[in-house]
């Protein structure tokens, strides 16, 4: 509990105490006027009233002349005062006492929601250990210029991106992915910024400026987080905007319409007036509908998954169609050479060609070729290089032309070429014109993939689809081992972004189609669908920019707790929108027909509110969703 909190909390006790004290104190009389006894009571119910209720009047007569008439602060200031000056002392007093025990209840659970994501803002780094000609000094992360050398200590936070240049260690990610378990990190291992060193000392190479490093991204993340609304939050404060004037409309003229018909018992009208005000505070829907969302958000980011506002949230619980990409996505992304064919050549000279043909590449499968070769490969040999999006690469080396790609690539260069029965992604090697065989590359399915597709259908997915640049056969063979319901292969970028065009169209109405790809060149598709989610991308720039949904880590089964958090926070939020509404429409009539006295007024106001943030406040436990 805060300070302020404490604050409140002993306010709230001591006001109460007092309220204790005057209302069993026998009633004295202070003098008579023209023949009527002043009574002290009234004054002494004052002080309670006065300690419990300055803040809300003094808010209300501040938001007045800002012409912010018609808040909840005026509402409660309007109902209590009128009591007051109709007698009901003690009634004036326990109202605004327990509208102060609603507001304490509201700011203890939006802090356990803000605490939630406040342990993301743990990561930013308050300085950095910047090592130059020896020596090491203490200087802020945004003062660190990209190609420096920072040193990393036990304990400390890595401030900055970069790779290890010497040292080994285990790194705590745990703030950015929500796992536990610390990462072995060696030279050349690339870290990112917010995890925590916990062994040995790094020294560690700047890759990215402090502002575009993953902590300051996710940052940012989070702090507007806020700002997109979902469409129940947008809809409650318009509600709310329009209801409260109606609703002092209508108190006003329920104090003032049947006294005037029936000439007389004005007290007693006034009296439902102010009972009819009390119950109608909107203060149960405002708070609890934005805080459930605030409070999925937070869940959502203690289990390493990143939700850039509640309209994601909102959206993501009626996903009915979920489209994979499969590299990085549903396989590890980590290829290796499984079988080498060549047709007019040594296996040797088969690789030697293509890892040449691959030298400046960065794909993976480029990458895997040169790993395989092992050999020394000599830039300066490799001239017009040539990359083909979506079909491979064509060189120049030692003055030979080399093209290494698929089918599509051969046929582009008018070379027949055959096809291979293993399975696996085929690189075809062509040298001036004539096929020279062909290298065979495996991808392996991450561990929890299959599984995160199963629970995907027992949480109402009713169609997987699975999207992928590689051949029929690679394609339908791992759809196929993990029960894809549709498998589209052998797409360059534009054509994924067309099939996610095709399947808005199809998919069912009321509902969303989500797109799980690794955000490193998945942007367009990312941004196209209904949600999108980037799943593995600590540390990728194009994931946290481009999708709606940051999964920190690779593990599928993520993607299934986002779709759970999703739907339980719509489902608290319907809750808590039904029993408002519910129960203050049954209250309102009885306070208009004479039947609700000031006591039921108050537990249609604060009693509502507290029960449905104690609701709203279910969704920050994880356990459920795990």
């Amino acid at each position: 509990m805060s300070r302020k909190q404490k604050k409140n909390l002993i306010r709230i006790i001591i006001s109460a105490l007092l309220l204790g004290v005057v209302y069993l104190v026998p009633d004295l009389y202070l003098f008579s006027l023209l023949g009527i006894q002043i009574s002290l009571k009234p004054l002494l119910f004052l002080i309670p009233y006065a300690l419990s209720g300055w803040d809300v009047l003094w808010k209300a007569l501040r938001n007045i002349f800002h012409g912010q008439i018609f808040d909840e602060n005026f509402l409660m200031s309007v109902a209590t005062v009128g009591a007051l000056c109709v007698g009901e002392y003690p009634e004036a007093v326990f109202v605004m006492l327990f509208y102060q025990v609603g507001e304490l209840f509201q700011s203890c659970a939006v802090g356990k929601s803000r605490k939630s994501i406040a342990s993301l803002m743990d990561i930013r780094p308050d300085y950095a250990n910047l090592e130059e000609n020896g020596e090491i000094s203490r200087v802020s992360p945004e003062e660190v210029a990209v190609g420096e050398i920072i040193v990393v200590k036990p304990g400390e936070k890595i401030p900055l991106d970069g790779v290890v240049t010497q040292g080994s260690s285990m790194v705590n990610t745990s703030a950015l992915t929500g796992e536990s378990v610390p990462v072995s990190i060696k030279t050349g291992d690339k870290v990112v910024s917010g995890s925590v060193n916990e062994s040995g000392v790094l020294r560690v190479k700047v890759l990215t400026p402090f502002g575009q490093s993953t902590v300051s991204k996710i940052l940012e993340l989070v702090e507007n987080s806020a700002s997109k609304k979902a469409k129940a939050e947008n809809f409650i404060t318009k509600f709310a905007k329009y209801y409260t004037p109606c609703v002092v409309i209508c108190a006003l003229l329920l104090a003032v319409i049947p006294p005037l018909i029936s000439g007389g018992n004005w007290s007693e009208w006034i009296s439902r007036g102010l009972i009819f005000l009390v119950i109608s505070c909107p203060c149960a829907l405002v708070i609890s509908v934005p805080m459930s969302f605030f409070g999925g958000i937070g869940g959502a980011s203690k289990c390493g998954i990143l939700v850039k506002g509640g309209n994601y949230l909102e959206a993501l619980a009626k996903a009915k169609t979920v489209v994979f990409d499969k590299t990085g996505t549903l396989t590890r992304g980590v290829f290796s050479v499984t079988a080498l064919h060549p047709d007019q050549c040594s296996e040797q000279q088969l690789l030697e060609y293509g890892a040449f043909a691959e030298a400046y590449s960065t794909h993976p499968i480029a990458q895997s070729v040169r790993n395989a070769y092992k050999g020394k490969i000599d830039p300066s040999g490799v001239k017009n290089v040539c990359e083909i999006a979506g079909k491979g690469v064509t060189a120049e080396v030692d003055g030979r032309k080399i093209a290494a790609g698929n089918s599509g690539l051969m046929d582009m260069q008018g070379v027949s070429w055959r096809p291979c029965h293993k399975t696996g992604t085929t690189v075809h090697i062509s040298v001036d014109g004539v096929y020279a065989g062909h290298i065979i590359i495996s991808d392996e399915i991450k561990s929890g993939a299959k599984q995160a597709i199963t629970s995907l259908k027992n949480v109402g997915v009713e169609k997987t689809v699975m999207l992928t640049g590689d051949s029929e056969t690679v394609g339908k063979a791992v759809g196929k081992e993990l029960g894809i319901d549709e498998i589209r292969t052998q797409l360059l970028p534009a054509d994924k972004v067309a099939c996610v065009e095709t399947l808005l169209k199809q998919k069912p109405e009321n509902s969303t189609l989500v797109f799980v790809g690794d955000g490193i060149n998945d942007a367009p598709v990312l941004t196209r669908a209904d949600v999108g989610i980037a799943m593995g991308a600590m540390g990728s720039d194009a994931a946290i920019e481009a999708a709606d949904i940051v999964l920190m880590d690779d593990n599928p089964l993520k993607i299934t707790t986002a779709v759970k958090i999703a739907k339980h926070t719509v489902k608290i939020v319907r809750e808590n929108v039904i029993f408002a509404l519910g129960v203050k429409a049954l209250i309102l009539a009885l306070g208009a027909l004479g039947l609700a006295n000031m006591w039921l007024a108050v537990f249609a106001d604060v009693g509502v509110s507290v029960l449905a943030i104690i609701n709203a406040m279910r969704v920050l436990s994880t356990k459920k969703y795990i």
